[in-house]
């Protein structure tokens, strides 16, 4: 955070000037949404390595090679077994959704608390008690369905979840407010969809690609086949199994409904920054900053997903 004393005086707000609170449950998302996709990640390579050995044109004098190349196929489903189980317990993919949900609340509640935005704007009774009390409203909910609060383990003075960062930038002016807000959480945002959308636009294409590639020389040798042309190697079993843990991995990944969704939420950011850049009034202000608060947190984005799959 830097700022200038005064009132009137610009001031940069950055995610360094959220609470602890914020930074542990954004890092525990972060390694546990790294957990779950590595998980499956290795799940569907061995998977596919272990349909390999029975596509090779073995012969019976190669004895050992083939016992040996079975044996890895063996481990190879072994592992998947084990990682399943392994996810199971860890339930990694839970904790990063319920973790992402929370770190995400959290800096939206921040946000609106710090510039104004509603229910905590100018004419809110006792806004830090208010805060709380919603603050703990969401979290409660997001307990009831299993996540873990870092609180029980962090330091009281890492417990603070009104940092002096958010005070300040309460007490500026509505005019600073609010070019803080834009510049620092408005367009920030924006960027980050814009961002987001590429690496999906460029993720569809290549597993896109990928499955076309595994699917062609498939269908050429079932053809083949057909016509009695060429042994069955067991190859084509092979090649299925690539496109299909391509295709899996690409579902996982969303590739194709976040290029929507996130072009979508780009646009309303977009429409949103316009007005609040031109006719956007201080009334209008609290109504304006929940509604964009609204529009980047991650329920939104799920639900434009599913509805443009």
């Amino acid at each position: 955070m830097t700022a200038i004393p005064g009132p009137l005086q610009s001031m940069v707000f950055r995610n360094a000037d959220l609470p602890a609170l914020f930074h542990r449950t954004d890092a525990i998302a972060v390694s546990r949404q790294r957990e779950a996709v590595n998980t499956t990640r290795a799940q569907l390579a061995l998977l596919v390595a272990g349909a390999v050995p029975a596509a090779l044109p073995w012969h019976a004098e190669d004895g050992l090679t083939v016992q040996l190349l079975y044996g890895a196929a063996v481990l190879a489903y072994l592992g998947v077994l084990f990682t399943t189980y392994l996810a199971s317990r860890r339930k990694a993919k839970s904790h990063w959704q319920l973790n992402r949900s929370a770190a995400e609340f959290i800096k939206s509640l921040c946000w609106r608390y710090a510039v104004h935005g509603s229910p905590f704007d100018t004419s809110a009774q006792h806004p830090e008690a208010l805060f709380a009390s919603r603050l703990e409203e969401g979290l409660q909910e997001l307990r009831k369905v299993g996540w873990t609060d870092p609180r029980e383990t962090m330091t009281e003075k890492d417990g603070a979840v009104i940092t002096e960062s958010m005070r300040e930038l309460r007490e500026k002016a509505f005019t600073v407010r609010k070019e803080t807000y834009v510049r620092d959480r408005l367009i920030e945002q924006r960027r980050w969809y814009r961002r987001r959308r590429l690496v999906s636009r460029r993720g569809a294409l290549v597993w896109s690609g990928a499955i076309v590639a595994l699917t062609l020389p498939a269908l050429a040798l079932s053809v083949l086949q057909t016509f009695g042309v060429g042994r069955s190697l067991g190859l084509t079993g092979v090649l299925s199994a690539a496109g299909a843990a391509c295709l899996a991995w690409n579902e996982l990944r969303r590739h194709h409904p976040l290029i929507s969704a996130h072009s979508l939420v780009e646009d309303d950011l977009e429409s949103m920054q316009a007005a609040m850049e031109t006719t956007l009034t201080e009334r209008q202000w609290p109504v304006a900053v929940f509604e964009t608060e609204r529009i980047v947190s991650p329920e939104h984005t799920d639900w434009l997903v599913r509805h443009r799959t």
